[in-house]
């Protein structure tokens, strides 16, 4: 692990999938590693972490915490929600080094409760709230919540929307999926054909003026933005809002613009204390391997779920 204020040293990347198991995506990051032969693993999965062996929701993998321990000659290897440590990382990112980019007013961050979220694949949800000395980390299933229509317009589009497994849920519209499930039904809603392929295309699309795009991200902004805010309220995040994924990083000067903000605030009969929760966007290259840092170098500063595997 590292020494405190050591940088993280990044490996390899392998893709799920083009990978059979996480035993050979781990052999194929060793492979560049030159330091000691790690002791212990903790290792961040996209799921609910329930027991020692997962399945992932949104991949074709299984982590067994055994089987990789054994691989490697591991002491101890540690599971937890992926977005355990992206709440963690909030800890040690920086607004000013440019870690965050801040969506509306620029208030200060108080040492209340902080959520952090974040659409990509899926979409995670945590809350790191302040207990006594330490700072206790709640991952969540949030995000495959019950989503609904605010407005006669988007009462006008539900029947277009794609369900999953019979649903519209957070996750189903504020996605990398999410945002091509969007263009499809918007333009359904419009009686125009949908230009789209992938998630991709939209926002390439949208940075080249093209008007449906530019609506379906509006719209993402918008209800990324309803979302959150009840996900401060839920919280009671004084402490922040900050958003994570591979999404909104790509598109922080669409949240910006405002759509985003005022749904965020439009939190009645709360609006004036959701106005003063300090929001941003994690723009940090590698968030949750910041966060595996802080956990693995300060384990006693932190409370949280995990599940795993000792050769003791």
């Amino acid at each position: 692990m590292p020494a405190p204020g050591e940088p993280v040293q990044l490996l390899p990347r392998a893709l799920t999938a083009h990978t059979p198991d996480p035993v050979e995506a781990i052999r194929i990051a060793l492979k560049a590693y030159e330091g000691p032969a790690p002791r212990s693993a903790m290792i961040a999965v996209a799921t609910r972490v329930d027991a020692s062996v997962i399945r992932l929701t949104n991949a074709q993998w299984t982590i067994d915490a055994k089987a990789i321990g054994a691989a490697f000659g591991l002491e101890r290897v540690t599971l937890v929600n992926d977005y355990t440590p992206v709440a963690a990382s909030v800890t040690t990112l920086d607004a000013a080094a440019g870690d965050l980019a801040p969506l509306g007013a620029v208030a200060p961050v108080t040492g209340g409760t902080r959520v952090v979220l974040g659409p990509g694949t899926g979409f995670g949800v945590a809350a790191l709230a302040p207990v006594e000395d330490r700072l206790a980390i709640l991952a969540t299933e949030a995000g495959h919540a019950e989503f609904g229509p605010a407005t006669q317009d988007e009462m006008a589009l539900w029947p277009h929307l794609e369900r999953v497994g019979g649903r519209v849920t957070a996750e189903v519209v504020l996605s990398g999926p999410g945002i091509f499930r969007l263009a499809k039904a918007l333009a359904a809603h419009r009686g125009v054909a949908c230009p789209y392929t992938m998630p991709n295309d939209v926002l390439a699309a949208a940075r080249h003026g093209d008007a449906l795009a530019v609506d379906v991200l509006d719209l993402f902004a918008r209800w990324l933005g309803r979302f959150a805010g009840d996900l401060a309220l839920t919280f009671e995040a004084s402490g922040g809002v900050f958003i994570a994924g591979g999404i909104a990083p790509r598109m922080v000067d669409i949240l910006q613009k405002g759509s985003f903000r005022e749904a965020f605030d439009h939190k009645a009969p709360h609006e004036g204390w959701a106005k003063k929760v300090p929001v941003f966007v994690i723009v940090h290259a590698e968030p949750a391997l910041e966060g595996l840092a802080a956990l693995v170098t300060n384990p006693r500063r932190f409370v949280f779920k995990s599940q795993g595997w000792s050769a003791a």
